[in-house]
């Protein structure tokens, strides 16, 4: 028995943590440059040194680009809960997982959700849940190919809010999915139910870009998303030629992986591939990249060159199978601790 002084113990619990990339709080201004300097001045997402980086983003970027990315924010934007969707569905899939878990494992476990940049953040979560009694946690970044630029970020953030605490819970970060049977069948179903028995010409898989040179120094990431893009095509028995990759979301003037989405579909129109459909299989949850920018900026390049059809196939985002797919994550994962 504890003397009467002795701070409250809680039931110990098995926590369930999924990560996602942020969001702003808004698109106005303010909320934009907050949002933006955390994201920008990341030393994994922008490697250049801070005494040449910093001036530039603190006296030019972020005094224009909150405008142009608050409106572009603006376009996809819930108002209905006043959120992005990111945030909508990263809550969506926080939801259904939390239900399948419990499910499974009862009280025995937490499920919570944060966001590398933005609200609500790693740190705050990991307190809200190690104070609820979470002794043992999985950490899920929603990342199925690894990169420094998203998964080894995102286990940055937590490492650094694992510092602020007296009493450190037992962490397991996981591996890379990218390759998991069951994850490819749920890319593959959702092509089949997009195209509802159509044949485009091509299927573009568009993954986030990186800089070129992180490939030449050691970043998985190229290959994992050249792999990806195999196993899609094989689960859905199409030839070599039918299914390309690229890269979109290039910043600044450094040569970055190639060939870029917004260029890429272009010139597929000008090949006389007047019909293509697009999957990004990088993106758990449909965002600012494949809502605004896929199914915006990069179809109106596609149509503008002379393309008639263009399918946007979204996201996994709170499908059964995903979040199927990302029980089995956690089941490799949680093993002997629940």
């Amino acid at each position: 028995m504890t003397p009467p002084d002795h701070p409250a113990i809680q039931t110990p619990k098995t926590g369930i943590l999924i990560a996602n990339l942020g969001t702003p709080d808004g698109y106005d201004y303010w909320s934009m440059r907050r949002y933006l300097n955390e994201f920008l001045s990341d030393k994994r997402v922008i490697d250049i040194p801070s005494w040449k980086w910093q001036p530039l983003l603190q006296g030019i970027i972020l005094t224009k680009r909150p405008f142009s990315s608050g409106a572009n924010y603006k376009l996809i934007w819930n108002n209905d809960l006043d959120e992005s969707p990111l945030m909508t569905i990263t809550r969506e899939q926080t939801q259904a997982l939390r239900a399948r878990a419990t499910e499974e494992w009862g009280d025995q476990v937490m499920v919570e959700f944060c966001m590398r940049y933005g609200n609500p953040s790693t740190e705050e979560v990991l307190d809200r849940m190690v104070k609820a009694g979470c002794r043992r946690i999985v950490f899920l970044p929603l990342y199925p190919q690894y990169a420094g630029a998203t998964s080894a970020t995102a286990n940055d953030q937590l490492f650094r809010a694992l510092m602020e605490q007296k009493w450190q819970p037992a962490v397991r970060t996981i591996d890379p999915y990218f390759d998991r049977p069951d994850y490819i069948a749920a890319l593959a179903g959702s092509v089949t139910r997009a195209l509802e028995g159509r044949q485009p010409t091509k299927l573009v898989a568009s993954y986030h870009g990186m800089p070129k040179r992180y490939l030449s120094e050691g970043d998985p990431y190229h290959c994992q998303c050249q792999k990806t893009t195999r196993l899609l095509r094989e689960a859905l028995g199409w030839p070599e030629d039918r299914i390309d990759t690229s890269f979109q979301s290039v910043f600044g003037r450094e040569e970055w992986l190639r060939p870029y989405t917004v260029e890429h579909v272009a010139e597929l129109a000008q090949q006389g591939h007047t019909d293509i459909a697009v999957i990004s299989p990088a993106f758990a949850s449909d965002c600012i990249e494949t809502l605004e920018e896929i199914n915006g900026e990069i179809r109106e390049a596609f149509i503008h060159a002379g393309g008639k059809t263009f399918t946007y196939i979204p996201c996994l985002n709170a499908e059964p199978a995903h979040i199927e797919v990302m029980m089995g994550v956690i089941r490799d994962n949680i093993g002997g601790w629940v």
